[in-house]
């Protein structure tokens, strides 16, 4: 039986470990132009903590796909720096505005807007230095690997929903597959590149890499329905951030549109969607646990 917290901390723990060593090796490489200032803003978004999902899905694909964590590790450093450097972007004032993120300073509290926009862009850029420099990988891999992580960043993923989530601050109304398109783009773009990009570190198939980009996919927008529940229900103790921003700034949600116990539904419709696309894997029980994971932050 797998102990999926116990699983999940390790992946934690490898990722941390591996980030560190990597931005220690960008900062003894620098030249001229790069300051402490912008490392420091980095390594505090970095070292900020929480749960490192998207790491572990790139681990757990790997090994799903028979391969090894060492083959994994410049991929999973790479989503966990893609995904930082999104909320870095998403706690700015001309976006969400937000003063804490995981029960600290965000990055532009810190260390003021331009500081943090540059660490942002940092850590854009550094998981493609990383992945290209990577002993465990073949050139085929590192470059698949780029075009995922490129594809799932820009105007057709995250940059995208982003951009829709931006828009929605002035609309009238937004239905519910506008809603989920944007969801889609700006939080399960990422969960989609992690468990594609696991399959390509393992040597996964084209079948499997598909299916895990299902998976990644729909847990994505399950995820996000359930951050809605919880900016209404937890406290900001829990949550690490404030909470009920998203009702003082007016913004539409799957909470506003159908209600607690709808989202709640959906929630779980979506994370069924996500279980049967493990069929294709000889070991799913970790992937398996996790999507349920997900599911119980409500609890």
């Amino acid at each position: 039986m797998t102990d999926t917290k116990a699983c999940m901390a390790a992946y934690a723990a490898r990722v941390e470990q591996y980030m560190t060593e990597q931005l220690d090796a960008i900062k003894e490489r620098r030249g001229m132009l790069a300051t402490d200032e912008v490392f420091a803003a980095m390594q505090h978004s970095l070292s900020a903590g929480g749960k490192r999902i998207r790491p572990t899905l790139v681990y757990a694909f790997c090994e799903a796909c028979g391969g090894k964590p060492e083959n994994a590790d410049a991929a999973a450093c790479a989503m966990e720096m893609s995904h930082t450097a999104s909320l870095i972007f998403d706690d700015l004032p001309s976006f969400d505005d937000d003063d804490l993120r995981r029960n600290q300073p965000s990055c532009h509290k810190a260390f003021g807007e331009a500081t943090a926009i540059l660490a942002g862009y940092g850590l854009i850029c550094a998981p493609f230095e990383i992945i290209g420099g990577d002993e465990h990988l073949t050139g085929d891999q590192k470059a698949a690997l780029m075009r995922v992580l490129a594809a799932r960043e820009g105007v057709n993923g995250m940059v995208g929903g982003q951009l829709m989530d931006k828009h929605f601050e002035t609309a009238d109304s937004v239905t519910l597959v506008q809603l989920e398109t944007m969801c889609l783009g700006k939080t399960g773009a990422l969960m989609k590149a992690a468990c594609e990009m696991g399959c390509i570190c393992g040597g996964g198939t084209e079948k499997q890499i598909r299916a895990a980009g299902l998976y990644g996919k729909n847990i994505g927008l399950a995820f996000q329905i359930i951050d809605d529940i919880l900016d209404v229900t937890s406290t900001e103790e829990q949550l690490g951030k404030p909470i009920g921003s998203d009702i003082e700034e007016h913004k539409f949600t799957f909470v506003n549109l159908l209600g607690i116990e709808h989202a709640k539904q959906m929630a779980a419709v979506i994370s069924g969607i996500a279980h049967s696309q493990l069929e294709g894997f000889a070991d799913a029980e970790f992937l398996h646990a996790l999507a349920d994971v997900l599911l119980v932050r409500l609890q």
